[in-house]
C-alpha cells in the first residue's frame, strides 16, 4: 500500500500536466466547433480533399456540424494522447527506479518483485482511469453550450470506454518494456514508437483497401469512431485481441521482472 501511495503522489504532477494538455484540446476543439455548428456551407472545404485523406481520418463517417459528428472526429486525438500518457506511465513507473538510482532500495524492502510490479501497475491504472474521467468531464462541460442531445451523451460514454481499453493496451506494453529492457533509458522511447508506428497503421489502413489488413495490428483501428457512432458497441472481435494483448505483456512484464538483472 506505501507503494501503491507513493507512486500516486510521485505521478500526480503527470496527470495534471497531461490533464491541462487534453484540456486545452477540448476547449480549441469546441471553439473550432462553433464555426461548424448549423453552417453545412464549410463542410463544401471537405471536397476538396482526397477521398483517401477522407476516409483515414473518418472525415466522411461525421457530419461535422453535429456535435456528436464533432467528438467523433476528435476521439483519434483522445486516443492518442490516451496511449502516450499511459504508455509513459507504464514504462517510466518501473524504469525510473533504475534511472534515479533507487533500484537498490526497492530490493530490500520487505515484498516481492511481483508486488512491487504490481503496485505500481495499480498506481498507473489509477491515473489512466483519473486521465479518462477527466477528458469526459472536460468534454462534458464544453459541449454545455451547444445544448447536446442524449445520443451525445450516449456516444461520448462510448468514446470514453474505448479510450480507456487503448490506454490499458499501451500501459501492459509500456510495463512490458520497462521490465524488459535491460537499457532502461530506452524504454519510453520505444513505447512512443510504437504508438505512432500503430498510429500510422490506422491512416494507412483507411487510405488503401489492400491495406485493410492492417487494421488488425493497430488499437487505434480496433476502436474505430465511425463504427462506434454507427453500431452503438465495441466490436467483440477486437476487445479480445485487445484483452489478449494486454494479458500477455502484463505476464511478460511479471516474467521478465522477476528474471533480469536490475541496473544499480
Amino acid at each position: 500500500m506505501n507503494i501503491f501511495l507513493r507512486e500516486l503522489r510521485a505521478n500526480l504532477k503527470s496527470l495534471i500536466i497531461w490533464s491541462v494538455i487534453m484540456g486545452l484540446l477540448i476547449v480549441i476543439a469546441a471553439g473550432k466547433f462553433a464555426a461548424y455548428e448549423g453552417n453545412p456551407e464549410l463542410l463544401a472545404i471537405l471536397d476538396s480533399m482526397p477521398s483517401a485523406m477522407l476516409d483515414a481520418f473518418s472525415l466522411r463517417a461525421f457530419n461535422l456540424t453535429t456535435l456528436s459528428g464533432f467528438f467523433g472526429v476528435m476521439f483519434v486525438y483522445f486516443g492518442l494522447l490516451g496511449a502516450i500518457a499511459a504508455a509513459m506511465w507504464g514504462s517510466d513507473i518501473i524504469s525510473k527506479e533504475e534511472r534515479d538510482k533507487t533500484a537498490e532500495f526497492s530490493l530490500v524492502l520487505p515484498v516481492t518483485r511481483s508486488r512491487l510490479v504490481t503496485a505500481k501497475a495499480l498506481a498507473a491504472l489509477v491515473n489512466c482511469i483519473a486521465f479518462v474521467l477527466i477528458t469526459w468531464g472536460l468534454s462534458l462541460v464544453a459541449a454545455q453550450q451547444y445544448n447536446p442531445d442524449q445520443a451525445f451523451y450516449e456516444f461520448l460514454a462510448l468514446e470514453m470506454q474505448a479510450m480507456l481499453t487503448i490506454e490499458l493496451i499501451f500501459l501492459a506494453i509500456g510495463l512490458l518494456l520497462g521490465c524488459a529492457l535491460k537499457q532502461y533509458k530506452r524504454s519510453s522511447a520505444i513505447a512512443i514508437s510504437i504508438i505512432l508506428a500503430t498510429y500510422f497503421m490506422s491512416i494507412l489502413s483507411g487510405m488503401q483497401e489492400d491495406l485493410d489488413f492492417l487494421k488488425y495490428f493497430t488499437p487505434f483501428k480496433y476502436f474505430d469512431a465511425g463504427k462506434l457512432f454507427r453500431t452503438g458497441k465495441m466490436d467483440g472481435t477486437f476487445l479480445l485481441i485487445s484483452a489478449v494483448i494486454i494479458v500477455v505483456s502484463l505476464a511478460g512484464a511479471y516474467w521478465s521482472y522477476n528474471r533480469r538483472d536490475l541496473y544499480i
